[in-house]
């Protein structure tokens, strides 16, 4: 994930732009300078750059190039190694590449350059008088053996290149080529091929089907063998294909983990329309996923219609692979679609100092973001360029689930955005609960990306109400009768827990509350502290301690949340704490 780092309010909405024309990158700020940072960093700006330097984060700082090279001064040892470094004037009006060029800087210069619609100031001496760097070639091509420094150095001397093959971005470049010449740059599918320098295009389109739990072994072995069998060279794979029925299938995605190269599929009908161009068609195959061919289809649905067969269909036990090759590279992940994801994520309170790095991460990837219009407000306009963002009303869970489900169905990556922790009272458990119900749903993955928890946040801001054992109760009776509601406020009294009520007020419901406070006194003294939080971690935030007996209607909604304290909960001057026992283990420790 690319860091952009934003040293001052004056610099924040030129990062924001940065940040919204990558869709990998988290904004790191000064907590103290700079609100609303997806990394807020309380540490030293110059500490925090090394550290992610030596990780090998590319960083884009969003300030003058001098003080990026005075933080990384230190840090530089190996330029092999070393990740993109770029700095952005703070007004957008350049981009500068400083570390890295070509190992993506140059690239990302260019890409910011567009979205900013300024200069993009690359230096770099292969690029500059030649238009090309040799180390790193364009997306579709690969470098495989030979010095690329070596043969760039050759040509800057004047020295003529031959290149055998067929490479567009090297024959419109500045390279003195020349058909005689004995430096060779090689470009071939082959696994044999040699040269000073090779390439490989990615041409190939590698084609799998599998039966259901197929070993992921032996899929990856019957890749290999086809391509080593055929003389092809993996670093020309583009893709790994197969039909939608196999998009859950874990050995497909064990053969494009295996190759490094994106899982692609295609639905039966698309796979059928290309009939006449498969080598070895099967009835039994038909009958069973709706098209004649799934390896065979798959690798010519992608490779293009202009696509051949390389090798034809072989089998393993469980397993197929063919084969075919485009006239051309291709955009592997472009072909067919990716495998539905839908992520659950919690913005916790709302704010982005609150909101974990996993969640911004599922939040920045996603292509489709679905949720309560009040929490996608929360969330920040610029990690939405671009974005489809569908909003729901109040009340809407069960729709705005189901959509997230079918969109993931659709090979869409999808945030369902949730306020808190999506796992408590929120729409985790719906999506779970709908996931068989949905059509292709259960050929998506889902995961859960936790967020801070009104309870947890509740009890930050007051002290450490929740030091022991603790348990949370919805006083809401719309998903559970008010007598289940009352037999768990019982056992959660009896049993001594400190209890996090959810949901104490509404409009219409305004008893549950007072018939819980007069339960817990049944089990505790009239003075026991609880927690009244209201809107956490958001404008108008109101935090406070009253006593058991005093608690009425009056002091909650359903912004609130309430600790009740155990017969244990103490106050600290201003602070609610639970004591786990630790000093009366010690005491008794130390007794003679």
């Amino acid at each position: 994930m690319t860091a952009v780092l934003c040293l001052s309010p004056a610099a924040l909405a030129t990062a924001r732009r940065v940040r919204a024309a990558l869709p990998d990158a988290a904004l790191h700020a000064p907590a103290h300078r700079v609100p609303d940072a997806d990394h807020p960093v309380s540490d030293a700006m110059a500490d925090h750059a090394r550290a992610l330097f030596a990780a090998g984060t590319p960083l884009v700082g969003v300030c003058a190039s001098g003080i990026l090279v005075r933080w990384l001064a230190p840090a530089l040892a190996d330029k092999t190694a070393e990740p993109p470094v770029l700095a952005v004037a703070a007004d957008g009006s350049a981009v500068v590449p400083l570390l890295g060029g070509h190992h993506g800087a140059n690239a990302l210069a260019r890409t910011l350059a567009d979205a900013l619609d300024a200069p993009a100031a690359v230096t770099t001496g292969s690029d500059a008088a030649l238009g090309v760097a040799l180390d790193d070639p364009p997306p579709g091509w690969h470098a495989g053996a030979g010095d690329p420094g070596a043969v760039m150095a050759r040509a800057l001397a004047g020295e003529a290149v031959r290149l055998e093959g067929d490479a567009p971005w090297l024959e419109d470049s500045g390279l003195p080529l020349d058909a005689g010449a004995d430096t060779v740059i090689t470009v071939s599918e082959r696994a044999d091929a040699a040269g000073d320098l090779v390439y490989y295009p990615e041409t190939l389109a590698v084609g799998v089907g599998a039966s259901r739990d197929c070993p992921a072994d032996e899929m990856t072995a019957l890749v290999d063998a086809v391509l080593r069998d055929a003389g092809l060279a993996p670093a020309a794979v583009a893709g790994v294909y197969s039909v939608d029925a196999k998009a859950d299938e874990p050995a497909v995605h064990a053969a494009a983990r295996h190759l490094a190269r994106p899982a692609r599929f295609f639905d039966a009908a698309t796979l059928a329309a290309g009939e006449d161009r498969l080598a070895t068609p099967s009835e039994v195959v038909r009958e069973a996923v709706g098209c004649p061919g799934v390896a065979e289809g798959a690798a010519l649905a992608a490779a293009g219609p202009e696509a051949v067969l390389a090798v034809a269909k072989r089998t393993s036990a469980n397993a197929t692979c063919a084969v075919a090759r485009a006239p051309a590279p291709f955009d592997g992940a472009a072909a067919g679609r990716p495998q539905g994801r839908l992520a659950v994520v919690g913005l916790g309170p709302g704010r982005p100092a609150h909101v974990t790095p996993a969640a911004s991460a599922a939040l920045a990837r996603a292509d489709t973001v679905v949720g309560y219009r009040l929490y996608l407000d929360l969330v920040d306009p610029a990690v939405l360029t671009g974005k489809r963002v569908e909003p729901f009303a109040m009340g809407a869970e069960t729709e705005r689930c189901r959509r997230a489900l079918e969109a993931a169905a659709e090979g869409r990556d999808v945030a369902l955005v949730c306020s808190g922790d999506p796992g408590i009272y929120a729409m985790a458990a719906l999506v779970f609960e709908l996931w068989p119900d949905v059509p292709a749903a259960a050929r998506v993955t889902i995961h859960v990306e936790p967020g801070l928890s009104a309870l947890q946040m509740a009890a930050a801001r007051a002290g450490a109400p929740l030091g022991h054992d603790f348990c949370a109760v919805s006083l809401s009776d719309l998903m559970t009768p008010w007598p289940v509601i009352e037999q768990r406020l019982r056992a959660a009294a009896e049993g001594d827990f400190v209890t996090a009520l959810y949901n104490p007020v509404s409009k219409k419901r305004r008893d549950h509350l007072p018939r819980a406070r007069d339960l817990f006194l049944e089990h505790r003294p009239p003075d026991t502290p609880v927690v009244v939080a209201r809107n956490l971690g958001r404008d108008g935030e109101t935090v406070r301690s009253t006593r058991l007996d005093a608690l009425a209607a009056d002091d909650a909604d359903m912004l609130t949340v309430l600790l009740v304290g155990s017969s244990a909960t103490r106050l600290a001057g201003d602070h609610v704490y639970t004591p786990r026992g630790y000093a009366t283990k010690n005491a008794e420790e130390t007794t003679p």
